[in-house]
Formats: structure tokens, sequence, C-alpha cells
């Protein structure tokens, strides 16, 4: 198995005063390297550690060990624990800052407020792990020390990572959508801007009939004339 067993240095202390499995077998099992279990068994590392039966606690069996012990190329199985443990509660509250971090902060809020104002209070305090005065003081500039802030990518500055960043930045994204009136001017559909108005039609088709009929008018008048003048 991948997992490997709990106090892994004081379980392979164990192992090597206890049973007859090799170096590699105990390294194996462990998850450690078999130099350092060859320096644990000549008395050169792990001083003073207390051996830890792998037995008692349920990560081994006596069948597992003999197994191993009859052939140098076995490997021993990890056995699976029957205690759950309850799944660790997240904690609440700021993100905790180094010491030798928290002068710079105010200079990271500046960067988050000028490159991302859509990002709200709550979401540069999870980010950067400052208080909400501290960030309107900045915004404000009213910061006792706001003359003298340079905007700092907070990425840069190791206050947070660049995945945990652009998460905020898309979650604000999400929650102020773009309003549509802004998307920009769309082309019709060719279906309305070919399409011909009846009244148009109507009236265009009222103008060629009045033509026809001045054109024939003129035809006969010139007509008339001509006969006239034979006669």
């Amino acid at each position: 198995m991948s997992n490997a067993p709990l106090m892994p240095k004081a379980t392979a202390v164990w192992l090597l005063d206890n049973t007859a499995l090799t170096f590699d077998q105990v390294a194996d099992f462990t998850k450690m390297h078999p130099l350092e279990v060859r320096a644990i068994a000549d008395g050169d590392a792990a001083q003073g550690i207390k051996g830890m039966d792998p037995i008692s606690n349920g990560q081994l069996t006596r069948e597992e060990i003999e197994k191993g012990e009859r052939d140098p190329n076995y490997r021993l199985r990890l056995q699976e624990t029957k205690v759950v443990l309850p799944p660790q509660a997240k904690r609440k509250g700021p993100r905790y800052t180094p010491v030798s971090r928290r002068h710079e902060r105010p200079s990271a809020i500046l960067w988050l407020v000028r490159n991302h104002p859509e990002l709200k209070d709550a979401q540069i305090m999870r980010l950067v792990g400052t208080t909400k005065s501290t960030i309107q003081s900045v915004r404000d500039r009213t910061h006792w020390n706001a003359s003298t802030l340079t905007p700092m990518d907070p990425v840069t500055l190791g206050l947070c990572s660049q995945l945990e960043l652009d998460f905020e930045v898309q979650r604000a994204a999400k929650e102020k959508p773009a309003d549509a009136a802004y998307a920009g001017a769309t082309l019709l559909p060719a279906s309305e801007t070919t399409r011909k108005e009846p009244e148009f039609e109507g009236a265009e088709k009222k103008s060629d009939d009045l033509n026809v009929d001045a054109v024939f008018a003129k035809l006969k008048t010139l007509g008339g004339k001509k006969q006239d003048e034979e006669e």
C-alpha cells in the first residue's frame, strides 16, 4: 500500500529488533530509504527512539511478518485501520501571516484594490490575512503609511498563491456579471434587413402603374398629331 504506518522510524526500530526482515522489506513497509534503515540498524540514526509494535496497534499481523521472513522478496502489506477519525474542521478566521510578512500586507491590499476592485473586503481578508479596518484605511488613504505605500502583488510577496487569487477573482466575476447594456451592438439578422414592408411595395407598384398609363397616353397624343398633319 502507498500509506506509511504511524511513526515509521519507531516502527522500523521495532521490526529491526524483533524480526528477521531484510532492510529492503522494512524500508518498503515504512516508506523509508534503505540506507536510512541500515543506519538505524547500525545505530547511526534514530538513537533514543523507542520501538513501536505495529502488531499491537493493528497495522501489521504476525502472519504477515512470517511471510516476509520466509520470502525476502515478499513485501509487507499495511492493514487497514478500523478506527475512523472524524474530518478535521476548517479553521475560521483570517489567514495566518508570518511576522516577517505582516508589514507588507498594506502594499498587497493596495495592489488588490487597484487591480481587482470587484473583490469584496471578505475576499481580500482571506487572501492577505488582514482586517476590515486596515482595508478601509488603505481604500480611504488614511493608513498611517499611506504616503509611502507601493502596490505589490500578494502572490509575489508570498501572502497567497496564484490559484487562490484566481479563484477569488472568478468568484467575484460570477457574483457581478457584466451588464447586458454594455455588451456592444449586434448586427440584425438578414431576414430583418432584407424584408420589404407591405406599404412600400404597394406604393412602388402604384407608381409603376401610373408611369405606364402616362407613357401610353403620350404615345396616343403623338399618333393623333401625325394623322392630322397627313390629312
